[in-house]
């Protein structure tokens, strides 16, 4: 019983030390104190358009519309243009709200048998970092904990150490070098 005991110890081991392997395969690390951190915050009007009489319990595929947008680009956390909306309580910067759209312009978007929604505004952020890579320049896309220890080591002019994604497709961890 001890030695199947044993057994599976040194097989549980060894699994996660394989996967462990597997999962960092393909991941890199870079050190680098030439980045920028970038995040383009955006606000979108959007309406559900639905074919008319449906209801909760009889549901059919509707479509979404997209009306006016705004975009503010936040690099190394100060944004690139003066801000005409607020900060939010991460540090990122937003556009002012774009124009409501009007009853004309949902009613243009109608189509036979259907009806809209009372639009909604869509908040979204992308997140960049661009760092030198081995002579080259490269642009990952990033998650909001990195772009804030970006923005750290920016404001403290240090470098970052990144732990990069699979096959080095995106930044997954940024420290403070």
């Amino acid at each position: 019983m001890i030695s199947v005991l044993k057994t599976t110890q040194n097989l549980l081991g060894l699994a996660t030390g394989l996967g462990c392997a597997i999962a960092i395969a393909g991941c890199g690390e870079v050190v680098t104190d030439d980045f920028q951190a970038m995040a383009v915050t955006t606000y979108t009007w959007r309406a559900e358009y639905t074919p008319a009489g449906v209801t909760q319990d009889r549901p059919r595929e509707g479509r979404i519309e997209e009306f006016e947008t705004n975009s503010l680009v936040n690099m190394n956390g100060e944004p690139t243009v003066d801000p005409t909306g607020e900060q939010d309580s991460n540090g990122i910067w937003w556009p002012a709200l774009p124009p409501k759209p009007s009853v004309d312009e949902l009613e243009a978007r109608l189509k036979d048998g259907e009806q809209y929604a009372e639009p909604l505004i869509d908040k979204s952020i992308e997140y960049t970092l661009t760092f030198d890579q081995q002579g080259q320049s490269a642009t990952l896309p990033t998650n909001d904990t990195v772009y804030r220890r970006a923005v750290q080591a920016y404001e403290r002019d240090r470098p970052l150490k990144l732990s990069l994604g699979p096959q080095d497709g995106s930044v997954q961890k940024a420290e403070v070098h």
